[in-house]
């Protein structure tokens, strides 16, 4: 074999382990979170994940649902939109009462996945709205909404415990989330639109900071994938996780609480 064939040889090897944004195999997209970024909201924040952008804002509302009424315990929600122009061609806005079912899905997602990491007790009777609204989509947008959500909902939290609504800060945990798929026999961590266009399998992890499960929805596009798959996804995902938490950690920094322990001091 001689020596420019074994170059050429090499560069097919690279190419193979490299996705149509750079990234490799296991690596996210850049992720940013501005915060506040809405003068009003007690939460808010930007954040990017690639060329996916959500503006989350959490707002605190005296009340709970009728449900809650009398039990001493307050509740968490989410409504999710996407823009008209958060995509390359337009799409409508929804009319007023009617939620399509994808969206409708994501808002459970997401106020399902707060919820499993708060102390709902230690909230009070009241309510925190968390809205996610898409901005630029480029796949990932229910990951993104969910990872500016938990920084929305902390900063919201934290408002509540300084004007001396709550005794103490309600969140007992960290929370993330992240996409994997299977493009072209490959495992991608984070997939971009036209990544999880192409997926065979696509799964969507939502993770606590202690590594639990909080929910998993995973899908084979093209047909059943086997357990091992599966675990290899889920491996890829924690990896994901612990990377989005660290930034969450590092954004939240002046935050005076300790996530699952209360004051810092």
């Amino acid at each position: 074999m001689n020596k420019d064939y074994c170059v050429c040889f090499e560069t097919v090897i690279i190419n193979l382990q490299m996705r149509n944004d750079g990234r490799a195999l296991e690596e996210i997209r850049p992720i940013s979170f501005i915060r506040p970024f809405s003068r009003y909201a007690e939460g808010s924040v930007l954040v990017s994940m690639g060329e996916t952008k959500v503006i989350c804002t959490a707002s605190v509302e005296e009340t709970v649902p009728a449900f809650r009424k009398g039990t001493g315990k307050g509740w968490i929600t989410a409504e999710y939109n996407m823009l008209p122009r958060a995509t390359q061609t337009r799409i409508p806005r929804f009319e007023a009462g009617r939620v399509k079912g994808r969206t409708y899905e994501i808002q459970r997602l997401i106020g399902r996945s707060l919820r499993g990491v708060v102390d709902l007790e230690a909230l009070g009777e009241r309510t925190i709205w968390i809205d996610c609204d898409v901005i630029q989509a480029d796949g990932g947008t229910r990951t993104a909404a969910i990872n500016g959500a938990f920084v929305a909902l902390c900063d919201a939290c934290s408002w509540l415990v300084d004007a001396g609504i709550c005794l103490e800060f309600p969140i007992r945990d960290f929370l993330a989330a992240v996409s994997v798929g299977i493009v072209n026999q490959e495992v991608l961590l984070d997939l971009n639109y036209e990544e999880d266009a192409a997926a065979s399998v696509d799964a969507n992890f939502v993770m606590t900071g202690k590594g639990q499960l909080m929910e998993v929805q995973a899908t084979g596009e093209g047909g059943p994938f086997e357990w091992k798959t599966f675990v290899t996804m889920y491996e890829m995902a924690w990896k994901g996780i612990q990377t989005i938490i660290a930034k969450q950690k590092e954004v939240l920094r002046d935050l005076p609480y300790e996530i699952g322990i209360g004051y810092k001091k």
